[in-house]
């Protein structure tokens, strides 16, 4: 008797915990669908909304005759249960993304390009006329560089929500150029908003663009007033050269195939260190910085990217440009050339 009675003990506590196993994950599940429903509302806005009420309905009746164990028995709500969310799961991954959408004019083109041997011809380089106000000019530019005269890279990071989280790019300086920025960023629609949580359900297409840094480095610091830095990184010209041309290979897959957006898995951090990942896979090791993205100065500064002649907390100091930037509205000629020059005011260089 002793015996049988802890085997039912064990089993009861064995069955007891798959209970509660499968109650969380009908929660949990229960809300990813009701998320994903809200961002993409399949079915209109009202639809919609008609649908995450009868999906609200449905967990929580399933959760209550699981627990109640009347109606169903437990083993059919599990199917009835795992039958829903399998035609949820089909519906969410069949979505596609798309090339041919209504865009916001900042992400209107894709970068294009020609190549022959180190000289690059770039198409729809973005340089567009921002004023302090928010309102722009569009200009798109065709741009010639020689990669040769590649002779440093720039990893600026701008910072919109807290300590935390900060959008990154690329700025690649040469030799009688002006330098070029690469950012990977949302490809949002016409009167489409950025949205953290969309990023995760699939609302937005991911966009490369090739930009001045008088267009997309001016509006985070100028027009947005977010806070940016500028830190230049110690890389030989081959890596500098081939980094320039992962993001050219980036292009050539985005316009070949679109991809979506991912707020933790595919964004401005996590593609650039990818990409650079993909020119020296043994010498980045992955770490929690590449998801909490503002920390990613201090990621390069523990892989001695940047210099060990000042502290980490002396390179924010000298990183920072808002201040800098702020007093090139002050200039009677504003141009390009001067707006890279006054925001790299007073950072040392790295060693060639």
């Amino acid at each position: 008797m002793h015996t049988t009675g802890k085997k039912e003990f064990l089993h009861a506590l064995g069955m007891g915990l798959l209970h509660m196993i499968f109650s969380v994950f009908v929660i949990c599940s229960s809300i990813w669908v009701c998320a994903a429903l809200w961002i993409q509302q399949p079915f209109g806005w009202l639809g919609s909304r008609i649908l995450i009420g009868i999906w609200i309905v449905f967990a929580l009746s399933v959760l209550g005759i699981y627990i109640s164990q009347h109606i169903l028995g437990r083993g059919k709500d599990i199917v009835l249960y795992m039958l829903a969310f399998l035609v949820a799961l089909l519906w969410y991954f069949s979505l596609a993304p798309a090339q041919n959408r209504d865009w916001d004019p900042e992400v209107a083109r894709l970068l294009d390009y020609q190549r022959q041997g180190d000289q690059i011809t770039l198409h729809n380089v973005r340089n567009f006329d921002w004023q302090p106000d928010g309102q722009y000019t569009e200009r798109w530019e065709t741009r010639h560089y020689n990669l040769n005269q590649l002779r440093g890279v720039n990893i600026i990071t701008s910072y919109w929500m807290g300590p935390q989280i900060a959008h990154t790019l690329v700025s690649f300086d040469f030799e009688q150029q002006k330098p070029l920025v690469f950012s990977i960023e949302i490809r949002k629609e016409k009167n489409e908003n950025f949205s953290a949580i969309g990023g995760f359900f699939r609302q937005f297409e991911l966009s490369l663009v090739a930009a001045d840094e008088k267009d997309i480095v001016y509006t985070r610091s100028n027009v947005r007033h977010e806070q940016v830095y500028l830190f230049p990184v110690q890389v030989s010209k081959e890596q500098a050269k081939a980094l320039f041309l992962e993001y050219l290979k980036t292009s050539d897959e985005l316009r070949a195939t679109p991809k979506w957006y991912n707020t933790l898995t595919s964004n401005c951090t996590t593609l650039v260190f990818d990409m650079a990942q993909a020119i020296n896979p043994d010498e980045l090791p992955k770490d929690y910085r590449l998801l909490a993205s503002g920390y990613l100065p201090n990621y390069l500064y523990d892989l001695n990217v940047l210099s060990h002649d000042y502290s980490i907390a002396k390179w924010y100091q000298m990183a920072y440009i808002n201040e800098r930037a702020a007093e090139y509205e002050q200039f009677k000629h504003q141009n390009s050339l001067n707006f890279s020059e006054v925001i790299r005011y007073g950072i040392p260089q790295p060693k060639q």
